[in-house]
């Protein structure tokens, strides 16, 4: 029995979703609040995506599993709400950009999985500005691995291999193999010895690097000074109001130390300052001095009134305001082998996070200053250039001549585009990765134009959301010649069908790889895993085709890892 789905939502990603399943073998139904052109009437209900009539006439009381795909969360939200009233049973795949209320929902109802676009493509752009032509990515021992894949041709590395050789190594998991001829699974090619071909496709996951970042206070002191000339741009104004202030109160000094009033320079500067800034001094000091004197003093309160208050509220905008933040920002631009994040948006944040987080050195280019996320950047010590990303001397102020890759990433494709050109004219050789929201333009840019990468987002995740509704919590996925594979891990009990048997030959039959095996507070890899016999209590992860995943859904859906 083919899993009967219904996807609420056919914009970018759900269609995309939406034909990923009918690809698969699922029997998938769409909601949308308007036809789409080429589909049946029977394969997409028009309506209101909340109301009932609109769910029933989908077929929300007989289905198994509801993809929720909209951008909106507040109608995501109404529409979850609606298909629990009709169906309780129901297992629901909610888009969520509000991850914290989607964190909340899982942990409260049951079978609600809530799952976010922009956290399922941020890993994918980080890759690829890191220099992976990832596909996709896999959570593997706490980590989120890169996944790409390897295609063999007759200058491979790994042609003429035994795929036996590759199996062992815990930094390179082989998650999926394609042979060129004829059908094999990976297990049944590990254990026969099978050679690596010309044509043969492998999906390869990657352990991620993370870089250390130590650094002394006094490099970081070094970097300061070495970049002091920012201050001039920033700080000029305080920087001439302090030394017209200093001019002022030397002159006066000067002028009463020459007055014959028997008053030493210490005591003459005290009198000045004191004078000038209202905070005090002597007035005897000028009580029996001439009347040029007197005058003279009555000039420099006046004018030293003026120039306190001016040099005050300066100061006070340069420390408080953000002239001081753009100075500082300035100054902690990196000088080389850094990344620029052009666009604080919500995909831009992730992105930022988590090349940060792998120890790289990012510069963040961001033209509203009143953006939300500036401050969660800065916060992570950041610099933040405030200024128009498809400026030549932007992109100069970041450095972008010894930069490591420049990801642009706005919510404009356009502006996008012509980020990306700007940069490639300015430095040719740097690798630009492009942020372009429909699928379908995605590639075709990425021909005409020969970036590095251009991505979509609704690209990348919609099979993350298609695996999930094919069953469980996903860990992982891909596309390789059209076949959907997944990745996810399953808890073995003694009523799971792979209960007490060894892994290699459930792994074969099943047509599954797997991946590694948490038992008894240890975790097997590679040979050792094959002749293990599972156990109640294991947890197995494993990789395996999205179209034959349902069969395990439907008898033990409840077993699938939910973590």
């Amino acid at each position: 029995m083919k899993p009967r789905i219904i996807v609420c939502g056919l914009g970018r990603t759900g269609y995309k979703i939406f034909r990923l399943l009918r690809q698969q073998g699922a029997f998938v139904v769409g909601i949308h609040h308007k036809p789409i052109l080429g589909e049946d009437t029977k394969d997409v209900i028009v309506g209101e995506l909340q109301a009932a009539a609109t769910l029933k006439a989908a077929g929300i009381e007989q289905t198994q599993t509801l993809v929720i795909a909209g951008p909106d969360d507040a109608l995501n939200l109404s529409i979850m709400m609606q298909a629990r009233v009709l169906n309780p049973q129901i297992r629901i795949i909610n888009r969520f950009y509000n991850t914290n209320l989607g964190e909340r929902l899982d942990y409260t109802l049951p079978n609600h999985l809530s799952m976010s676009v922009v956290g399922l493509a941020a890993p994918v752009f980080t890759f690829a500005a890191l220099g992976n032509q990832a596909i996709g990515q896999i959570k593997l021992f706490k980590q989120t691995w890169p996944i790409h894949e390897e295609y063999i041709d007759e200058n491979h590395p790994w042609k003429g291999r035994k795929l036996s050789d590759l199996w062992e190594d815990r930094s390179r998991m082989l998650i999926y193999y394609l042979p060129m001829e004829g059908e094999m699974n990976l297990v049944s090619a590990v254990l026969s010895g099978q050679q690596i071909k010309v044509g043969d496709r492998l999906i390869i996951g990657t352990q991620p690097y993370v870089r250390s970042k130590r650094r002394s206070m006094i490099r970081k002191l070094l970097k300061v000074l070495s970049n002091f000339r920012q201050f001039q741009q920033h700080g000029r104004s305080v920087l001439v109001g302090a030394i017209v202030l200093l001019a002022v109160i030397m002159v006066a000094t000067l002028t009463y130390m020459s007055a014959e009033l028997k008053l030493s320079v210490v005591d003459a500067l005290y009198f000045s300052v004191g004078m000038i800034t209202g905070a005090g001094g002597n007035d005897k000091v000028v009580e029996k001095a001439p009347d040029s004197i007197k005058l003279f003093t009555v000039v420099m309160m006046l004018v030293g009134a003026v120039v306190i208050g001016i040099w005050y509220a300066m100061l006070t905008d340069f420390v408080l305001g953000s002239r001081f933040k753009q100075f500082w920002d300035a100054a902690r631009i990196p000088q080389q082998n850094h990344y620029i994040v052009c666009g604080l948006s919500g995909i831009g944040l992730r992105i930022v996070q988590q090349l940060h987080a792998s120890g790289n050195d990012v510069v963040v280019i961001e033209t509203d200053c009143n953006n939300r996320y500036v401050n969660t950047a800065r916060g992570l010590g950041i610099p933040v250039i405030q200024g128009d990303a498809s400026f030549r001397a932007t992109l100069k102020a970041s450095n972008i001549d010894s930069a490591a890759a420049v990801l642009a990433v706005t919510s404009n494709d356009a502006i996008n585009l012509e980020i990306a050109l700007k940069a490639k004219g300015l430095t040719p050789n740097i690798p630009v990765i492009v942020h372009y929201a429909d699928p379908d333009f995605a590639g075709m840019a990425q021909q005409v134009f020969d970036f590095e990468a251009v991505l979509s987002p609704a690209e990348l995740a919609a099979p993350a959301f298609a695996a999930a509704a094919l069953g469980g919590r996903i860990l992982g996925n891909g596309i390789t010649a059209d076949s959907l594979w997944v990745a996810f891990a399953t808890v073995i009990t003694p009523l799971h069908p792979l209960f007490g048997q060894r892994v290699k030959d459930v792994a074969m039959s099943a047509d599954f790889v797997p991946l590694y095996l948490e038992t008894n507070y240890q975790t097997l890899h590679g040979w050792d895993l094959l002749e293990t016999n599972l156990s109640a209590g294991d947890i197995l992860y494993m990789t395996m085709p999205a179209n034959r995943l349902y069969k395990l859904w439907r008898d033990e859906r409840s077993q699938i890892m939910m973590s």
